[in-house]
């Protein structure tokens, strides 16, 4: 499955757009959400072939976004890469726990976002 179309989720818009960027130069089209409802609205809309998650979020944080797109059978089986300052072993295995492939450690360069993206294909 080639990777062509990345939710990006994060409530921060510098970081959001940061993301944004590096998706989009990676000659991805890319969808955004500033917060959990609405990542879940736009992830059953919209079907993306990757979703690239914030933990840290004011009222439905990104491990409660990920259990509820887990549950929906519209998008369970959408990869979700968790990119947060939340980086240490424990925060790994609970992303994992929660329906997450993989974790991206803030700060992060251009090339673990792109990293993430070829593994998922």
């Amino acid at each position: 499955m080639s990777i062509k179309k990345i939710l990006v989720c994060d409530d921060s818009k510098a970081d959001r757009t940061n993301l944004e960027t590096i998706v989009s130069g990676a000659g991805c089209v890319v969808i955004s959400a500033s917060c959990g409802k609405d990542a879940v609205e736009k992830a059953v809309s919209e079907q993306p072939d990757l979703i690239f998650l914030d933990v840290i979020m004011p009222d439905m944080d990104g491990f409660e976004t990920c259990r509820a797109l887990q549950k929906d059978s519209l998008t369970k089986s959408i990869p979700i890469i968790f990119v947060t300052s939340k980086g240490q072993k424990a925060d790994r295995v609970w992303a994992q726990l929660q329906g997450g492939k993989d974790l991206v450690s803030k700060p992060y360069s251009s090339e673990d976002i792109i990293s993430q993206i070829n593994k998922t294909t």
